[in-house]
């Protein structure tokens, strides 16, 4: 067993634009057998304070330019490679945020958690992968017992993040670094991969440092609470007195950011709100009554009928959507809510006929969508858009913001000049808080939440009345969520849009839904109004996904 103590930790960045401090003198212990949460939003240092423990950092332009970080007596940071390759892995081990990414597609599942025992020289080839294979079926990957040579990509989210907590584990570690290893899974695979986390570490006296930017999840877990702001500590304490009583008006709002299950607000705070006070918008701190839409007097937008899709395989056709119909309401945000590989997305990209269906129909305004038409095609695909889940990815790196926007008004015959193009393009800049000076920057420029708000920018160049918002703000920090939702609520208001809005967060789909269908195995298993779902689910999928969410996300009035 060891004891982790970092003292006045300093950590810069040496880049042509200058020097960024990303860490700045973070104090930080952790005791034998202890679960430390490591909070904050991207970039105030959590990331940077982790990976300096092992030393994997990019160096350069990363540079340590003062501090300690003593395990067991000795000072990591005056260690040798060698040494340190000794001790990562087998005295201190860590999981990452994207296990796809981290897997060797070349090596099956078996062989890379069976690896760090060979190369440590703790067992054999044959013994590691006995005892590999005995770490993954203790954390449920059962699926390797009878399929030993299955490789990353025939594994799940949840799975393949399972087996890169087997692969830490492996080794029987002292210390477990967990860097952000929850973030994009759906709740209730979070809620069993943490259950697993908690018991492993139990039974096998592991200490963690566990590294997110939901309070909300850590409460879960942790035995004791930092709270991390552009590279300082500005908050520790117990978890139980961190949310009975925050004293930093960054951890407040932190706390405050989340939508809960509970609450009803009209605008969710943000960190400015608490930050900057007298800037903020007051509004946002105010539990106010979201305003109902009366559902009844408003008439149907898009109607879905028995839809249908399939996708061949080799072991015979997969039915991703089977059977859905719903109806969406003009000017209202219909929630679709679910585990990953239930459906919502196909049936999302199947309304777009981004998707082919292979039955059903889809009407829009009354009538079945039809794309053979030329002229049908452009004029359906001028009124619906979609807001996808990675802005990154999801925008050219090619291509200026301003490039970026005016491609659709080009395609769709939108403005009588390329001034009034251009115009249109600063107003809707201005409209989703950005402003002109970003026109001719790249997407690698801007945070995660600003090329969010590009696509959101983008998705309305064409006036749509219709977007589906397919799990756009599900791997955001909780304040920059907040933004980002805010910003979709007032658009519709002023715009009067309609959403159908897709996410595993119950807490998210219900603070922006009127109506929420939630989905299982291609089947819609339960529709409702946002606040009857909640408060009396018939379903017990819906009591299943209810339950898996932290208590923290659950309450506003949470208290351990």
């Amino acid at each position: 067993m060891g004891n982790l103590d970092i003292q006045n930790l300093k950590v810069s960045f040496h880049t042509r634009e200058g020097i960024i401090h990303a860490v700045d003198g973070v104090d930080l212990s952790i005791k034998p057998g202890e679960i430390i949460g490591l909070v904050g939003e991207s970039g105030s240092g959590k990331s940077v304070t982790c990976n300096s423990i092992l030393q994997l950092l990019p160096t350069p332009p990363a540079r340590i330019e003062a501090g300690k970080i003593e395990w067991s007596g000795k000072d990591l940071l005056r260690q040798h490679d060698e040494k340190i390759r000794g001790i990562r892995g087998k005295e201190i081990s860590m999981i990452f945020q994207d296990p796809m990414s981290c897997l060797n597609p070349y090596l099956s599942v078996l062989d890379q958690v069976a690896e760090p025992l060979v190369i440590h020289g703790m067992a054999s080839p044959k013994d590691a992968r006995k005892q590999a294979c005995e770490m993954l079926a203790r954390v449920g990957v059962q699926r390797v017992v009878d399929h030993p040579h299955a490789y990353p990509h025939e594994f799940s989210g949840g799975m393949r993040q399972r087996a890169m907590i087997a692969m830490a584990l492996v080794t029987q570690p002292s210390l477990l670094l967990a860097d952000e290893p929850t973030t994009a899974l759906d709740v209730t695979v979070q809620a069993k991969v943490l259950n697993i986390l908690k018991e492993l570490c139990t039974d096998l006296g592991v200490s963690v440092l566990f590294v997110s930017h939901d309070l909300g999840l850590v409460a879960e877990l942790a035995d004791r609470v930092v709270v991390m702001y552009r590279g300082k500590v500005v908050e520790q304490n117990d978890t139980r007195s961190i949310f009975s009583n925050p004293q930093h008006s960054y951890v407040k709002a932190l706390i405050a950011c989340r939508p809960t299950l509970e609450s009803n607000p009209v605008r969710l705070p943000t960190v400015d709100d608490f930050m900057n006070p007298k800037t903020g918008k007051g509004q946002a701190l105010k539990k106010l009554e979201s305003p109902s839409l009366n559902l009844d007097s408003q008439e149907t937008l898009l109607e879905v009928q028995d839809l249908v899709v399939e996708f061949p395989t080799e072991d015979g056709p997969v039915r991703a959507v089977d059977g859905a119909s719903l109806i969406i309401r003009k000017g209202s945000t219909h929630g679709l809510v679910g585990e990953s590989g239930s459906g919502k997305t196909t049936l999302g990209r199947s309304i777009l006929q981004l998707t082919k269906a292979n039955s059903g129909k889809i009407l829009y305004q009354g009538n079945t969508i039809s794309l053979e038409n030329i002229q049908d095609r452009t004029r359906f695909r001028k009124s619906m858009q979609i807001i996808f889940q990675d802005p990154y990815a999801s925008l050219n790196p090619r291509l200026t913001v301003e490039q970026a926007l005016l491609e659709p008004m080009k395609v769709h015959g939108l403005g009588k000049s390329r001034k009034d193009r251009i115009d249109r393009v600063v107003k809707l800049l201005e409209e989703v808080g950005l402003g002109e000076e970003y026109l001719h920057r790249y997407p690698h420029e801007f945070s995660g939440g600003q090329r969010q708000r590009i696509c959101v920018a983008r998705a309305l160049t064409t006036e749509p009345e219709f977007i589906v918002c397919d799990e756009c703000v599900s791997a955001m920090d909780v304040s920059v969520q907040a933004q980002v939702l805010n910003l979709l609520r007032s658009l519709q208001a002023s715009r009067n849009l309609t959403y159908l809005f897709i996410s595993h967060d119950l807490g998210v789909v219900k603070f922006m839904s009127d109506e929420i269908s939630v989905m299982q195995n291609g089947k819609i298993v339960e529709n409702g109004l946002a606040e009857d779902l909640y408060r009396n689910p018939k379903s017990s999928y819906t009591h299943k996904l209810i339950d898996s969410i932290p208590l923290a996300n659950r309450s506003s009035d949470f208290r351990l």
